[in-house]
């Protein structure tokens, strides 16, 4: 991998410990078989959803990636004002916090969209094939020689109304600390297409012990209300991290909730330039809560296992 691309300094073992309660053995395999099958399954269906209307399209993706979610164990908020694709005019970069596989799924509940994806992906089997049927923008992130030819893939994307998502720390955070600084490469794209940005902000969070337990021993959620505590660490890939791992990890956590916020659009005319835009699209994702902006010296270029 390129030794220019950003990693986090979060490792499995400091960041991804699970500390609330915990299912069995059991019904814990049987989340991870269930949410398996539901991504399979939907990977399987992508030729017969292509050809549905876009509204009709977008209502059963929104609706399989929710069940993904839940399938595995948990719960998932989504706020902010709903978005409908604009069929007129420029598309839309959704651009996000990046802390887990689950971010995936997470977002399509919210804002189905064309993904982007390392060139490498299209090689896999079945997933490969099927990914690039449902959309996804690959790209070669190994080189900066590569670097127009993405902006034009994605700017091209763009100008044809598409909605693309992409989590510009270029790595996976285990969202306690800071984040990372967003490679403004991807807000060209926006610029030249003419296209606004939607930030979105993405935390994972472990309910309270008494609520958690009051879910019978399995943990599951019964979706209403119910207070949200400390970051959950269970859900972060972060590091060199097992995929396997981490999928086992998740489904014997119990009392996870994933919250989405659907923020304001940022549009390109309003920024001076893509470092600009990177800026303020950071800073509205993360919150004034944190560093507003991440220094290019705090995140030295290193590679990211998850990319």
């Amino acid at each position: 991998m390129s030794v220019w691309l950003p990693v986090a300094p979060c490792t499995p073992r400091e960041c991804a410990g699970h500390h609330g309660a915990v299912r069995a053995p059991l019904p814990a395999a049987a989340l991870l078989l269930t949410g398996c099958a539901l991504t399979l399954l939907g990977a399987v269906c992508v030729p017969a959803v292509l050809l549905l209307g876009a509204a009709h399209r977008d209502r059963l993706i929104r609706r399989w990636a929710y069940a993904v979610v839940r399938a595995f164990g948990v719960r998932v908020t989504i706020s902010g004002r709903p978005v409908r694709r604009d069929t007129a005019g420029a598309g839309e970069l959704v651009v996000a916090n990046h802390v887990s596989w689950l971010d995936i799924p997470l977002v399509a509940a919210a804002l189905p969209g064309r993904m982007l994806g390392k060139k490498e992906i299209r090689n896999w089997p079945l997933l490969g094939p099927l990914a690039a049927l449902g959309g996804t923008l690959f790209i070669d992130r190994d080189g900066l020689r590569a670097l127009p030819g993405a902006v034009r893939t994605v700017a091209g994307a763009l100008r044809s109304g598409d909605r693309v998502v992409a989590f510009p720390e270029g790595s996976t955070w285990c969202g306690r600390g800071p984040g990372g600084r967003f490679a403004p490469a991807v807000f060209q794209a926006a610029i030249d297409a003419g296209a606004r940005v939607r930030p979105v902000r993405i935390d994972y969070r472990v309910r309270r012990r008494d609520t958690a337990d009051s879910a019978g021993g399995a943990g599951v959620a019964d979706g209403s209300g119910g207070g949200t505590g400390a970051v959950a660490g269970a859900v972060a890939f972060v590091g060199d991290d097992p995929l396997a791992v981490s999928l086992w990890r998740v489904v014997r956590a119990a009392g996870l909730t994933a919250e989405i916020r659907v923020l304001e659009p940022v549009t390109p005319a309003g920024e001076p330039g893509r470092r600009a835009l990177a800026r303020a699209a950071r800073a509205a994702v993360l919150g004034a809560g944190q560093t507003a902006v991440a220094s290019d010296s705090a995140n030295r270029p290193a590679e990211s296992v998850h990319h």
